[in-house]
């Protein structure tokens, strides 16, 4: 193709590309900028001198990453509840939005819609400040429990139960919110498949079994890949605002553990970078491991 072609058919798309200027920008500006502050992992930072000032040091901050032992065990914290997070987390949008499917009474498909969505639009702050609230050692749930046995459970200072606190109140958060992708994926399904099936006799499971699941399968996998990409996360907000110096043992992240290093003692720029580089780096590449798996067992992945 000759580049007066090409230079063609780019100005018949124009307002294709238009359109995908502000997100390209936003994506340039709070994406691919960053990058540059990257070789602090590779630098002994001095404030005076500036990033491109400072004194390489090459790979010095991530051999005293592996040193450290606490290091490990916020990673070990990450993996968990990464990994827990997807078997517990993950299949909880996709049942919510097939029971939500089921139900034949529109306006009560919509308040209960509307019911399960609302608990996103809560901060984690406030999430969580109701949740201390609620269970205190003399909050409302211990004062029922210590009615009925004569004790109270510190809810949030037990390590046994701190992390299914976690994950229950993240699907109660987020379950609503995650299960709108899914009803548009089944509001797409053709109805004359159901109306078949119908007709050869399946009941209700059935239907959903080979009808609607099969076809929003591409839907699951994408969010899947999409969600081991960001294993290395493990939740930074809800956990931030519900930890406590009890629960660290079992609590502290990745991200958690570089706000500490950063904020709590005397900052160590380049540290923090190469434990930020260290993550990404785990994420990308479980990524692909994630799309390859996926490919190979489905035939298809979010990319070649």
């Amino acid at each position: 193709m000759g580049v007066r072609k090409y230079l063609r058919k780019c100005w018949d798309a124009r307002f294709i590309y238009l359109l995908l200027l502000p997100g390209m920008t936003f994506i340039f500006i709070f994406s691919y900028g960053p990058m540059y502050g990257l070789q602090l992992a590779f630098k002994q930072y001095n404030a005076g001198l500036g990033i491109l000032g400072s004194n390489w040091i090459g790979l010095t901050n991530f051999q005293n990453l592996i040193a450290r032992p606490d290091f490990f065990k916020a990673f070990t914290n990450t993996i968990i509840i990464s990994l827990s997070r997807l078997v517990i987390e993950f299949p909880f949008p996709i049942l919510l939005s097939l029971m939500l499917n089921e139900l034949r009474l529109r306006k009560l498909k919509r308040v209960l819609q509307t019911v399960f969505t609302f608990p996103h639009f809560l901060s984690w702050v406030v999430v969580s400040s109701i949740l201390l609230s609620f269970m205190d050692s003399s909050g409302p749930l211990n004062s029922i429990i210590h009615m009925l046995t004569g004790q109270k459970v510190a809810f949030l200072g037990d390590t046994s139960i701190f992390r299914p606190i976690l994950y229950s109140t993240s699907i109660w958060k987020g379950a609503g919110w995650s299960s709108i992708i899914y009803l548009a994926a089944i509001a797409g399904i053709n109805p004359e498949l159901y109306e078949a099936a119908v007709i050869d006799g399946a009941n209700r499971l059935q239907r959903i079994w080979h009808i609607t699941l099969p076809c929003i399968l591409p839907t699951i996998t994408v969010l899947f890949i999409l969600a081991v990409g960001g294993i290395m996360d493990g939740g930074f907000d809800q956990i931030f605002n519900m930890q406590n110096p009890v629960v660290r043992p079992v609590a502290e992240t990745i991200d958690i553990y570089v706000y500490r290093i950063t904020f709590e003692s005397p900052p160590n720029y380049g540290f923090s970078t190469a434990v930020g580089m260290f993550k990404s780096v785990i994420n990308f590449i479980m990524l692909i491991l994630a799309n390859r798996v996926v490919r190979t067992i489905s035939g298809s992945g979010l990319f070649r």
